[in-house]
């Protein structure tokens, strides 16, 4: 039997579901009715075929980047090396680190080929690719892990800000982490950016050789996966203060680098209860939260 991606208005009728295999996506738009009903249109029709499509290169993307040649054929493809060949130079990345961004993004162009749309949207499990015009506004909720339920901080994106990418990485998603960050959530010019910079900065959260992590080689848990033998943490027990600390300011550095380098707009970092925020602005938490230790790093 065929495969047949599943597409179908929410019972809200205001959003669009786009699910085949791994691929998961909610899609909003806001536009008048007959400008929402073409948009929803083209990116049904964007959809259909983009997972095989991805199959079809799964080898290569699956190899580390060479940031000086690209033989990826696929649109996608190519976006998601491009996303990662900032980071090649210095430590192990391959194209699947921005997958989840690049499909967003490339289900948004579909969208925005219909003209007059305020604001759209395309959430790829977490990973959201924004369009976001005049005074409209997106809002991002943080979430301690996203593994749990409960609304940590929320984060305010407005139509003049340049980002337009939200990612979130860490070792509770759905892909492995070589770091032990309960989650990183990046904000990025593009989806495909902040997808591979949140790996990047989840990856640097880490206390290398600490007895309480507990790692294993990717390829024991997924005999396929892009990481090889690379060891993916799988626990992390008790660890000090002062050593949930010292994570949290590995992971920090790296952004702040990252940041420094136009590659990001900002981060929040997650460890054991803890939150360090780089760069972000418009952040605020919810009155539940109000006594959870921050530490406010913008202007480190």
């Amino acid at each position: 039997m065929t495969r047949r991606p599943q597409i179908a208005l929410l019972a809200d009728g205001k959003r669009l579901h786009l699910q085949d295999g791994p691929i998961d996506l909610i899609v909003e738009a806001r536009g008048t009715e007959s400008n929402i009903g073409a948009a929803y249109h083209a990116a049904a029709e964007r959809f259909a075929g983009l997972l095989d499509e991805l199959c079809e290169e799964l080898a290569d993307l699956r190899q580390p980047v060479d940031p000086a040649c690209c033989g990826l054929k696929g649109i996608v493809a190519r976006r998601m090396h491009a996303a990662v060949a900032s980071f090649a130079a210095e430590e192990f990345i391959t194209p699947m680190a921005a997958v989840a961004g690049s499909v967003a993004e490339a289900i948004l162009g579909a969208l925005l080929r219909v003209p007059s749309l305020g604001r759209a949207y395309v959430n790829n499990c977490g990973d959201i690719a924004l369009h976001l015009t005049g005074r409209e506004q997106f809002s991002v909720g943080l979430m301690d892990r996203p593994d749990r339920h409960g609304l940590l901080r929320t984060m305010t994106i407005d139509a003049d800000d340049a980002i337009r990418g939200v990612a979130t990485s860490g070792r509770h998603g759905r892909s492995f982490s070589l770091g032990i960050a309960d989650a990183v959530t990046v904000l990025a010019k593009t989806a495909s950016q902040a997808d591979a910079a949140a790996t990047i900065i989840a990856n640097a959260v880490d206390l290398p050789g600490h007895p309480a992590i507990v790692r294993v080689p990717a390829n024991e848990l997924q005999p396929d996966s892009d990481l090889g033998a690379r060891l993916v943490t799988r626990d992390v027990g008790h660890l000090a203060s002062e050593e949930t600390d010292a994570a949290l300011d590995a992971g920090a550095r790296r952004a702040r680098r990252l940041l420094a380098a136009g590659l990001i707009e900002g981060a929040a970092l997650r460890l054991l209860g803890e939150t360090v925020i780089v760069g972000a602005k418009g952040v605020r938490e919810p009155e539940a939260f109000h006594n959870n230790a921050v530490r406010d790093l913008q202007h480190a």
